[in-house]
């Protein structure tokens, strides 16, 4: 009995084992993973997500001033060709 239970105790640290490797595996590839698209994503130039929403931000801000100043141009338009 006592070998069944030594060999059962050693498949089980052994088991254990795999199972940290695997992981540890597994969060080197990740990282070697992230590092190259990072990489990638440099070499092509892209803009930062927070630049881009900086600068929709401003683009709808310009729109609504256009539509505006296009607003008061046309009625002062019509208040002009009132009078003359």
């Amino acid at each position: 009995m006592q070998t069944e239970n030594r060999f059962f105790d050693d498949f089980a640290r052994l088991t254990s084992g795999m199972a940290g490797l695997a992981a540890g595996f597994r969060q080197e590839i990740e990282q070697v993973v992230r590092a190259r698209m990072q990489s990638v994503l440099a070499d092509m130039d892209l803009v930062p997500r927070e630049d881009f929403e900086a600068v929709r931000a401003m683009a709808e801000k310009a729109r609504l001033e256009q539509e505006q100043l296009s607003a008061r141009l046309a009625e002062l338009e019509a208040k002009l060709a009132e009078r003359g």
